[in-house]
């Protein structure tokens, strides 16, 4: 446990600084472009390329060939692992040229073609061909999603790197890459897309010339550090390579298997789009609000676990993979739930503080919160998700994911369609959350399984441990923030900061004293994890 938390800390503390940054980029969009449907339109353009990214560099790609290249390392030297790197990134390059292309040629037909019109009585009508006339809030989608869609390839790349280098033992390195994109779309922001254009309709493109830039940059950014590990690219035909047609094979269903919930995210804002063009951006807000504790613990625990768990299934010790996964699992339940409870009791407090201004109303404030008080329970099963279907991927099982994530979107999309229009925002959150805890329960019996004599008790214990101090700590959230309310209000920053932090760190006071008094072996370790650190940082060495 000690060296998940050290390494995945190293990891953690990259994301960190980068969900830092994402937040506020989001801070800059919402006073740029508030919640509206121009807003809509460059949130879901943009989910569509950032799905890659979150399928690829957090899930499929990396999933599928981080084993083969630490098998390779192991089992045929230095030579044969940069050769399968170098094959899979010329079939990533490749590839993804070849859909950008087509997708971005498909664009244009349909934008051409809709406006197409002929004369009758000497007024224009449209054809009467089976193409939908699109409305103007559909045609700027369209125009900024082509834009931004060659962001594919870049990313997919990118994504490639931080694999080979977690692979190589570097994690802080790598995780700040995302950091670049958060700095560059807040400097097109606030330096270019004012000057970009008349209107928020021709200042939005800037951003999305932003995202290629980013692009760029998250590519680049690894580079010299691979070099100095040894590699050179070299093109390597990807045509009937046997790394490549493996690396395939298992990421066809990783694409769905370990991104159910991004994949869940881009189908009900399809939905949403359709119902009500202001739902996508107010649920993205939400959306990324629960994302900062999902990428600052869940997604930094699921990279650190991936090569590990490989490299102990590779090595055949199945008892200490058992462990690690165990103790993986209860780190991700010990500090995602308190950020669920937080999320859940403090939403509008959030909300308010971090987004209103600008162009993002009071209004927006509540249409964000109401999602994200739906979202922010399903945090701890975002997270585990992620987790448990890694470590399918260890053992070289992606079929196992894909099914049950396949399953669960099609629920979810039922879920979807039936709350989106009474609830809004709201439907589209608790739909979300019920199917990602259907998904983790599904797969952890999956697994059970699959591994015949994993044991979960030790789990068991500490979920029913932490659950409790969750429930209290809630109470003592949602008490003060409601006595704070009253007595203070929200009126001014400092007022909003601390209706945030003054509940927030009483109920984390809270959850801290009943998890140790408790004996939750997960707070234990934290606990003397900090306590080392205060002794080296005063000099007293790691007692």
């Amino acid at each position: 446990m000690r060296q998940i938390l050290k390494s995945s800390g190293a990891m953690a503390a990259a994301t960190l600084m980068s969900r830092v940054l994402g937040l506020v980029r989001e801070q800059v969009y919402a006073w740029f472009m508030g919640d509206g449907a121009v807003a809509s339109a460059f949130k879901f353009a943009y989910q569509v390329p950032n799905l890659f990214r979150r399928l690829l560099g957090e899930g499929a790609l990396t999933a599928a060939f981080v084993p083969i290249f630490k098998a390779k390392e192991r089992e045929e030297g230095e030579q044969a692992m940069w050769e399968a790197a170098n094959a899979t990134m010329s079939a990533v390059v490749a590839a993804t040229a070849l859909l950008v292309g087509v997708v971005c040629l498909g664009i244009s037909v349909v934008l051409a073609v809709s406006q197409v019109t002929y004369q009758v009585d000497g007024a224009p009508v449209f054809p009467p061909w089976p193409i939908p006339i699109l409305t103007p809030d559909t045609r700027l989608m369209l125009r900024l999603l082509r834009l931004m869609f060659p962001y594919l390839t870049l990313v997919c790349l990118a994504a490639l790197c931080m694999g080979m280098l977690n692979a190589r033992g570097y994690f802080f390195l790598p995780a700040l890459g995302a950091t670049l994109l958060n700095v560059v779309m807040i400097g097109t922001v606030l330096l270019v897309a004012p000057h970009w254009g008349e209107g928020l309709e021709h200042q939005i493109f800037a951003l999305g010339v932003g995202v290629l830039v980013a692009g760029v940059a998250q590519v680049a950014f690894q580079l010299p550090v691979l070099r100095k590990q040894g590699w050179r690219f070299r093109w390597i035909n990807p045509r009937r390579h046997p790394v490549v047609r493996e690396v395939i094979v298992r990421m066809i269903p990783g694409t769905l298997g370990v991104a159910a919930y991004q994949i869940n995210v881009l189908v009900i804002q399809s939905v949403a789009f359709a119902v009500d063009r202001t739902i996508v951006a107010s649920f993205d807000y939400a959306v990324r609000l629960m994302e900062f504790p999902q990428g600052v613990i869940g997604i930094s625990l699921a990279t650190f676990l991936l090569p590990t768990l490989s490299g102990l299934a590779a090595d055949k010790r199945y008892d200490d993979y058992r462990r690690t996964l165990r103790e993986g699992l209860g780190l991700m339940v010990f500090l995602n739930l308190l950020a669920a409870v937080l999320l859940a009791t403090l939403a509008q407090p959030i909300v308010r503080l971090l987004f209103e201004r600008g162009a993002f109303t009071p209004d927006s404030t509540r249409r964000a919160a109401l999602a994200l008080a739906f979202l922010a329970p399903g945090l701890v099963a975002f997270s585990g998700v992620n987790i448990v279907a890694r470590a399918f991927y260890a053992l070289g099982d992606t079929k196992t994911p894909m099914r049950v994530s396949v399953f669960c979107l099609g629920i979810n999309i039922l879920i979807s369609l039936l709350l989106v229009g009474p609830m809004r925002q709201a439907g589209l959150a608790l739909a979300n959350s019920l199917t990602s805890y259907l998904n983790l329960w599904l797969l952890l019996r999956a697994l059970r399984l699959k591994l015949k004599r994993l044991d979960f008790g030790p789990l068991r214990a500490t979920l029913a441990s932490v659950g409790a101090a969750a429930a209290v700590a809630g109470i003592a959230a949602w008490g003060a923030a409601s006595a704070w309310d009253r007595f203070v209000g929200h009126a001014g920053l400092p007022a909003q900061i601390g209706h945030v932090f003054g509940p927030a760190l009483a109920a984390a006071g809270v959850y801290g004293a009943l998890t140790v008094f408790l004996r939750v072996p997960e707070a234990k370790e934290c606990v003397q994890m900090a306590r080392s650190l205060l002794n080296r940082l005063r000099g007293g060495g790691d007692r």
